[in-house]
């Protein structure tokens, strides 16, 4: 397979950015970085499946609005060592799209081309490895390796209180892109039900997650690509 073009790449890897954080119960500042790593180590080693609604929508900095939104539910499941990740996008509308990453490849079908592309996610290894350890079933320790982590107390989302989670990216690579990233966790289920990612020229997007169910069976229809009619591949 090809390599990814940059712009290719930007919008294969935000499908596949850090989507829910396994959390931590309630902490104190003192403690509450310690606290919330140590629950999603807890977390990780009980993970089978996720699934969630979700609403990704991007901001421009210069003019501080809106200028994207996407909703439409994510799953997520554990084979053997690895994580699958399957996400039905605007599923209502002419311009919906379904992406699959599953044995180190991503494929985007968009209904309204029939064009299904697939990508080779080795080519960008150092940055999808930074990003899945912040996916379901990632440890504190795994999350560690790749980026500063400090807490930065609660915040109210939609009412109930979030513990807040500032990162910074340890590799220069990642951080080119993605200077800063915050999540927020929720203490009664120990999950992220935000993020932020913040771009370099300080555009950023904010993702935000309902309707949250951990390990419940998922049908096996979900991880495969169902087209209509005869699909045409593009592969990059």
């Amino acid at each position: 397979m090809k390599r990814l073009s940059v712009s290719k790449w930007r919008f294969a890897r935000w499908l596949m950015l850090p989507v829910l954080t396994i959390g931590s119960a309630a902490a104190s500042p003192g403690d509450g970085l310690e606290n919330i790593l140590a629950k999603m180590d807890e977390t990780a080693s009980k993970f089978r499946t996720a699934q969630a609604n979700f609403t990704w929508t991007t901001y421009n900095s210069v003019v501080n609005a809106e200028s994207g939104k996407q909703t439409g539910k994510i799953y997520f499941r554990r084979v053997g060592n690895e994580i699958e990740m399957s996400a039905e996008i605007d599923p209502q509308t002419p311009d919906a799209q379904k992406v699959i990453f599953s044995k180190g490849k991503i494929q985007i079908y968009r209904s309204k081309t029939g064009i299904v592309d697939e990508y080779d996610a080795g080519a960008h290894r150092e940055e999808f490895e930074a990003f899945l350890v912040l996916g379901f079933g990632s440890s504190g320790e795994e999350m560690r390796k790749s980026f500063d982590v400090s807490y930065d107390g609660e915040d109210k989302i939609d009412g109930p209180g979030a513990a807040k989670l500032d990162l910074v990216p340890k590799s220069e690579k990642i951080k080119q892109h993605f200077p800063q990233i915050v999540l927020w966790i929720d203490p009664k289920m120990g999950v992220s039900v935000q993020q932020k990612l913040v771009e370099l020229g300080g555009d950023y997007r904010l993702a935000k997650y309902s309707n949250i169910q951990l390990n419940q069976k998922i049908p096996e229809k979900v991880f495969k690509l169902k087209t209509s009619g005869k699909a045409k591949v593009v592969t990059h």
